[in-house]
């Protein structure tokens, strides 16, 4: 068999679409617009390229953009200086600082000194606290993108074997809470996993997130699942691969995801998403 691909470019620009149409109707009906301040420290080539397709999707659905670069060597005083004034900004609806810093500032002061309000990554304590007890604010970009993806399947997670490898803050964790809210059976799956083959072989719906070029190979897939590859890796030879080995568990899974062209361009949809709910939370608008 061949897996159904899932393009998540095609439901990318598709939901975009869609914030594009609600953007224009809420500033035909009230003069404003969504505003998304992106704030980057340094000259990472990685988070440059990251940086300029969020400003780039902004401009697409019609959202005010603030692009603010540091250099590498600025205060952690001078960075929090910078998110203060976009607390206090109201055209500015939502804030995202770059990952990662700089290794001598303070990512984590730096994400709780963020307006919870503003926080459209939901990154913030509070906002992961909101999503452990099911009733998120914003719902991380990426693990949101994900879950959009799987729905478009069709594939029931009520009941489903779920099994994540990687459990980060960022993706890992809140991408279990949001399968285990919708009744999945979750295993999370981390570097001091034992036989790791053994958990993924189990899994209907298996989501990769750790950053390792074709970790997962076809015999670790169980025939017909979801398999969903979170992580971009760039190899010696310049391409880009995933932490699934495409070519081969693509005949075995019933549906996959590529590298390029799946996740990435959903978590960027996700952040003009929470950036829109956010506006409209702002303003108190349906």
């Amino acid at each position: 068999m061949t897996a159904q691909l899932i393009d998540g470019l095609v439901l990318a620009n598709q939901l975009k679409t869609a914030i594009a149409q609600k953007t224009a109707h809420y500033y035909d009906q009230h003069h404003l617009k969504p505003g998304l301040a992106v704030v980057l420290v340094g000259n990472n080539p990685a988070s440059e390229v990251y940086v300029r397709n969020k400003i780039k999707a902004c401009e697409q659905v019609g959202f005010i953009s603030c692009f603010i670069q540091l250099e590498e060597s600025t205060s952690q005083e001078n960075l929090l200086n910078q998110i203060k004034k976009l607390n206090q900004d109201p055209a500015i609806h939502g804030i995202l600082v770059q990952l990662p810093l700089p290794k001598h500032l303070d990512s984590h002061q730096v994400i709780e000194y963020i307006d919870a309000d503003k926080d459209v990554d939901g990154f913030h304590v509070s906002n992961a606290g909101l999503l452990m007890t099911g009733t998120p604010l914003f719902i991380p970009c990426t693990p949101y993108g994900v879950m959009k993806m799987l729905e478009q399947t069709g594939v029931q997670i009520e009941g489903a074997e779920a099994v994540v490898v990687g459990a980060s803050n960022i993706v890992g964790k809140p991408q279990a809470l949001l399968l285990l809210q919708q009744g999945a059976t979750v295993t999370l799956c981390h570097s001091k996993t034992k036989n790791l083959a053994s958990h993924c072989k189990r899994a209907d719906i298996l989501i990769v997130a750790v950053g390792k070029p074709n970790l997962i190979t076809a015999d670790m897939v169980k025939t017909g699942a979801v398999v969903i590859d979170v992580g971009i890796n760039r190899l010696e030879n310049g391409q880009l691969c995933g932490d699934v080995h495409f070519d081969t568990v693509k005949q075995v899974a019933g549906y996959i995801s590529p590298v390029p062209g799946g996740v990435g361009p959903m978590t960027i949809t996700m952040l003009l998403h929470n950036t829109l709910h956010a506006f409209k939370k702002t303003l108190a608008l349906p």
